[in-house]
C-alpha cells in the first residue's frame, strides 16, 4: 500500500471514530471563535474625564440614556405651573351674606317701630337698642369690619338708600366673586371692589358703610391644589419621550473636550471602561454553538441515511474551514485597502464543494454561517458588530451556488457556473448600492460590482483546483469524479476493450442492469454504473481463461485440474483489487470489484472436483475470499453480474425464463448469505429483482425472423 494511501486509510478510520467527530465539532468551533474573536473585541479607548478626545468615537449600540431622560422630566416638571382650583360656590355664599346684612337691618327698623312700651302703647327703640339689636343679628366677625357709625349709617338711611345701596353692594361682590381670586391677591380685589362702590348711588356714609360691607364680602376663591398640580406634573413628565444613544451615533467628536456629560454616555455604551469586555466573546460562543448544534443534528439524519463509513463531517470541516481562513485572509485588508473588499471573497467555492462531495441539503445550513461569519469579519468601518450588506450579499452568492450547479457530471460545468455566480453577485451588489439611495460615487459603484463579479470566477477556479485534493485524501468519490472513470477513454477501460472485448461488454451490460437496479431502491446507481465497468478489471491478464473472451477458441480450462481453474478465476477479483490500486481508483470502486462475488461458490469447478474425487475436495477449497457485500451498490452488481451470464447462456430467453432464472439467483445469493453485511431490505430484493426482470426483457426481446431466400429464386 502505498503512502498516500495509507493516509486516506488512516483519515477514514479517524472519521469513522464517534468520539472523533465530536472532534471535528469542536475544531470547527475552534477554528469560527479564532477567526470571529478579533472582530468583537471591543475598542480600547484611553477615555479620561475632561481628557480631550483623539477620534471621534460612535457608539456602538443603541441604549436608553435614562440620566438624560431623567433630567428632561424634571425640567419638564420644573415648567409646570402650580395648579389651582376656582370655587365657584364662594361666590353666592358672600352674595348671601350680603344680603343678609340688609336684611337683618329691616328687621331691626320693622322692631323699631312696633316694639311695645311698660304702658302697653308702641315706643320707638332708640338707636342705641337698635345697634345692639343689629349687632346681635350679624356675625361677629362681620361687626367687627362695620364700625357703629356704618351700622347706624344703614339704620338711619331710607328704604329708597337701603335698596340702591343693596343692589350696589351685591352687583359689586358678584363682579369680583366672578373672578379667580388668589390668596396674594385678596388686597388688589379688595380695592377694585372699593373703587367700584365709590360711584354708588348713595349718600355719603352709606357709601363708606357699603365699602367696608364689600371688602368683607371679598375672599379668596382660587386656591393651590397639590393634587392636581402633581398630576399635571406627572402627565408632562410623561410625554417626554425617552433619550436613546443611537447605534452609530456620535458621541464626541476628535478634539473634543470628554465633559461630564459625555463620559457618563461613553460610561453608558461600555466604551469608558472594560466591565463589559466578556460579554461580546460570550455573545460569540453562544452564536457559534447554536449554529454547531444546527450541523450536528443535519449530520445526523444525514449519515442514517448515506454510509457513515464516509469521512463526510470530516470534509463539511475541511471545507468550512479553508472558506472561513480565506475570508478571514481578506478580511485583514479592509481596513488598509479598501472598506467593500467583503465583496470579493470566493464564498461560492465552499457552497460549490459541499455540494459536489457532500449534497444539496448542508449548501443553505452552510451558507447561512458564512453569511454570519462574513457580516461580522467584515464589519471594519460600521458601528455595530454585523455588517448586514456584506452579510446579505454573502448568503446570497453562497446559496447561488445550489442555483447554478446543476449538473455535476462535468468539471466544466464549474466554470460555467462561477460565470452565472460572477453575474448573479453583480445584480445583488447592485440592489444592495441602490438601497443606499445614492449614497456612493461612481468609482465607488464600478469597484464594487467589479469586485462581485470577480468572487464568481474565483470561487469557480478555486473550487476546480481544491476538489481533486479533496477527493484523493479523503477517499470521497464526487459525481464528476466517477463521470471521468466512467469514461471509455480511460486507459483502464480502454485496456478491457482492447485486451478482454468479451469482458468489456459483460460490463457495459451489468452496468445498465445495475444503475437501473440501484436507482430503483434509492442506491447510487452512478456508482454502481461505474463499479460495474471495473469490476472484472482483474480479468485483463488471463483474458482467455474466461468464456466470455474466448470467442471460438478451445476452452483452456479443460486441460486444467478444477482446484487450478479455480484459483485461475478467483485471482481475477484479487489482481482487479490490486490494479485498481495502482491506478489509484477511489476505494468505493474497489470494494465493488472485491465484493461483487462475496463468498459465493465455483459450482461449475466444484462439481467437476467431486466428480473425480468426492472425499478430497470442500466447498471452502472452491469459494471466494470474500469479503460480502458491504453496500447496496456492491450487492446489486454482484447480482447483475450472475444474471447478466446466466441470461445471456440462453437461447432466445423468454420473460418467464429470464425472471425464473432472476428470482433464482437471487434466492441462491440470499440463502447463501451473500447479503448479510449489507442493509438491503427484502422488499428491496424484490424491487430489484423486478426491475433486472424489466430492464433485461427489454435487451432480450423477440424479434421478427426474417425469411431466407433460396438460391433458387435469386
Amino acid at each position: 500500500m502505498s503512502r498516500s494511501q495509507k493516509v486516506s486509510l488512516w483519515i477514514r478510520q479517524f472519521s469513522y471514530s464517534k468520539v472523533l467527530t465530536k472532534v471535528l465539532y469542536a475544531l470547527l468551533g475552534i477554528v469560527l471563535f479564532a477567526a470571529l474573536a478579533s472582530n468583537v473585541k471591543p475598542d480600547e479607548l484611553d477615555i479620561k474625564l475632561l481628557s480631550i478626545a483623539k477620534k471621534t468615537i460612535h457608539s456602538p449600540i443603541t441604549i436608553e440614556d435614562k440620566a438624560t431622560t431623567e433630567k428632561k422630566r424634571r425640567e419638564a416638571a420644573q415648567k409646570v405651573e402650580d395648579q389651582y382650583t376656582y370655587r365657584s360656590e364662594y361666590k353666592q355664599n358672600r352674595i348671601d351674606i350680603v344680603d343678609s346684612v340688609f336684611d337683618a337691618v329691616k328687621e331691626v327698623k320693622e322692631e323699631s317701630k312696633g316694639a311695645p312700651s311698660s304702658g302697653g302703647q308702641p315706643q320707638p327703640l332708640s338707636v342705641t337698642e337698635q345697634l345692639d339689636r343689629l349687632k346681635k343679628k350679624l356675625p361677629n366677625d362681620l361687626t367687627k369690619s362695620l364700625t357703629d357709625q356704618g351700622l347706624l349709617a344703614l339704620l338711619s338711611a331710607s328704604s329708597d338708600q337701603l335698596l340702591a345701596a343693596r343692589e350696589s353692594a351685591v352687583t359689586a361682590v358678584n363682579n369680583s366673586m366672578s373672578t379667580q381670586i388668589k390668596i396674594n391677591e385678596t388686597d388688589l380685589a379688595k380695592k377694585q371692589i372699593a373703587n367700584e362702590l365709590r360711584y354708588a348711588d348713595v349718600t355719603g356714609p352709606l357709601k363708606e358703610t357699603i365699602i367696608s360691607l364689600g371688602q368683607y364680602a371679598v375672599v379668596p376663591n382660587y386656591f393651590y391644589d397639590p393634587v392636581a398640580t402633581k398630576e399635571r406634573k406627572q402627565l408632562e413628565m410623561s410625554a417626554v419621550d425617552s433619550v436613546y444613544i443611537l447605534q452609530g451615533q456620535v458621541i464626541v467628536k476628535e478634539g473634543d473636550t470628554i465633559k461630564r456629560e459625555v463620559y457618563d454616555q461613553l460610561k453608558l455604551v461600555g466604551l469608558a471602561d472594560n466591565q463589559n469586555a466578556l460579554q461580546p466573546f460570550i455573545g460569540l460562543l453562544i452564536l457559534i454553538v447554536i449554529l454547531l448544534y444546527f450541523v450536528y443534528r443535519q449530520f445526523e439524519g444525514f449519515l442514517k441515511q448515506k454510509h457513515e463509513d464516509k469521512p463526510y463531517v470530516l470534509t463539511y470541516t475541511i471545507i468550512v474551514t479553508i472558506t472561513i481562513l480565506i475570508m478571514k485572509t481578506i478580511s485583514l485588508f479592509q481596513k488598509v485597502e479598501y472598506a467593500g473588499i467583503g465583496y470579493i471573497v470566493p464564498v461560492a467555492m465552499g457552497t460549490m464543494l459541499i455540494k459536489l462531495m457532500i449534497g444539496d441539503r448542508f449548501v443553505f445550513l452552510t451558507s447561512m454561517i458564512f453569511s454570519i461569519c462574513g457580516s461580522i469579519m467584515f464589519n471594519e468601518g460600521v458601528t455595530s458588530a454585523f455588517n448586514y450588506s456584506v452579510g446579505i450579499y454573502i448568503l446570497l452568492s453562497a446559496l447561488s451556488a445550489s442555483i447554478f450547479l446543476r449538473e455535476k457530471n462535468r468539471r466544466s460545468i464549474i466554470l460555467q457556473a462561477g460565470l452565472f455566480i460572477s453575474i448573479f453577485n453583480v445584480a445583488v451588489v447592485a440592489a444592495l448600492l441602490l438601497l443606499r439611495n445614492g449614497h456612493f460615487s461612481l468609482f465607488e459603484a464600478g469597484l464594487h460590482l467589479l469586485m462581485g463579479a470577480a468572487s464568481g470566477l474565483i470561487s469557480s477556479v478555486l473550487a476546480m483546483g481544491v476538489l481533486p485534493y479533496l477527493e484523493s485524501g479523503l477517499g470521497i468519490v464526487s459525481t464528476m469524479r466517477l463521470m471521468e472513470l466512467g469514461s471509455p477513454n480511460h486507459r483502464l477501460l480502454r485496456k478491457i476493450l482492447l485486451e478482454a472485448p468479451g469482458t468489456y461488454h459483460h460490463s457495459i451490460m451489468v452496468a445498465n442492469l445495475s444503475e437501473a437496479a440501484c436507482e430503483a431502491v434509492g442506491a447510487n446507481g452512478l456508482l454502481a454504473r461505474v463499479g460495474a465497468y471495473y469490476h472484472d478489471i482483474g480479468k485483463t491478464l488471463r483474458p482467455h481463461f474466461f468464456i466470455e473472451n474466448q470467442m471460438g477458441i478451445e476452452n483452456p480450462h479443460d486441460r486444467l485440474k478444477p482446484e487450478l481453474s479455480c484459483d485461475i478465476i478467483i485471482s481475477h477479483v484479487t489482481q482487479g483489487v490490486k490494479l485498481l490500486q495502482e491506478h489509484k481508483i477511489p476505494k468505493e470502486i474497489i470494494d465493488i470489484a472485491a465484493e461483487h462475488h462475496g463468498t459465493t461458490l465455483l459450482k461449475y469447478f466444484y462439481y467437476k472436483a467431486i466428480q473425480q474425487d468426492k472425499g478430497k475436495y470442500t466447498e471452502d477449497m472452491f469459494r471466494y475470499p470474500g469479503p460480502k457485500a458491504s453496500s447496496k451498490e456492491s450487492a446489486i452488481v454482484g447480482i447483475a453480474d450472475s444474471v447478466e451470464a446466466a441470461v445471456r447462456s440462453l437461447n432466445a430467453p423468454t420473460p418467464e425464463q429470464i425472471e425464473q432464472l432472476v428470482k433464482g439467483i437471487v434466492t441462491d445469493r440470499l440463502q447463501d448469505g451473500q447479503f448479510s453485511e449489507c442493509d438491503l431490505t427484502f422488499k428491496e430484493l424484490q424491487i430489484v429483482t423486478r426491475t433486472l426482470c424489466e430492464t433485461l426483457n427489454g435487451i432480450f426481446h423477440s424479434r421478427i425472423k426474417y425469411p431466407e431466400l433460396s438460391e433458387e429464386k435469386v
